[in-house]
């Protein structure tokens, strides 16, 4: 029996979650919170979507999306176009290479890959940052950045988990 245009759609919705969620936690750390000095050491948000569906549904959240999402927070953040899609892409590539290892693996083992992947990450970004204003920026914000974004990974990472439980069991 062919699928009605209305079961086609649900499927498209469902397949299409990864990235709206990316997408939603992108715009979500662009809040402007008017707490004086939060934008420096705001949590990356997207890097921890990009993380989890990299491991647990990386069909669902193809490079060019994750490239996508990275130009749109370099647009929307007002950084160089393109330092956060490099990095992105580099935590992508990371977690594809990793997935097998991750698969099956206890939470407290996830988190600490993204302990470990996100350490990466923002020395990537570091190291891009300095090159591109041509000074050695002061790491001290971004290691706050970095604490945060790893502290913020149970709540999220349990969100997720929680949200492929109940929309993409069927998939």
């Amino acid at each position: 029996m062919r699928p009605t245009t209305w079961q086609r759609m649900d499927v498209l919705a469902r397949r299409l979650t990864p990235f709206g969620l990316t997408l939603v936690m992108v715009f979500i750390a662009i809040l402007p919170l008017h707490v004086p000095g939060f934008a420096r050491v705001a949590p990356l948000l997207p890097l921890l979507a990009v993380y989890h569906w990299g491991i647990f549904r990386p069909e669902l959240l193809p490079v060019y999306a994750v490239f996508f999402i990275g130009l749109l927070q370099d647009v929307l953040t007002g950084a160089p176009v393109g330092i956060n899609a490099v990095v992105l892409l580099g935590v992508y590539a990371v977690v594809l290479y990793q997935q097998k290892f991750f698969a099956g693996k206890s939470f407290a083992v996830v988190w600490l890959g993204f302990t470990l992947v996100s350490a990466g990450a923002a020395v990537l970004s570091w190291c891009l940052f300095s090159a591109y204003y041509a000074t050695l920026i002061n790491p001290g914000a971004l290691f706050f950045q970095y604490l945060l974004t790893v502290g913020l990974y149970p709540f999220f990472g349990w969100l997720f988990l929680r949200w492929q439980q109940a929309f993409l069991k069927y998939d």
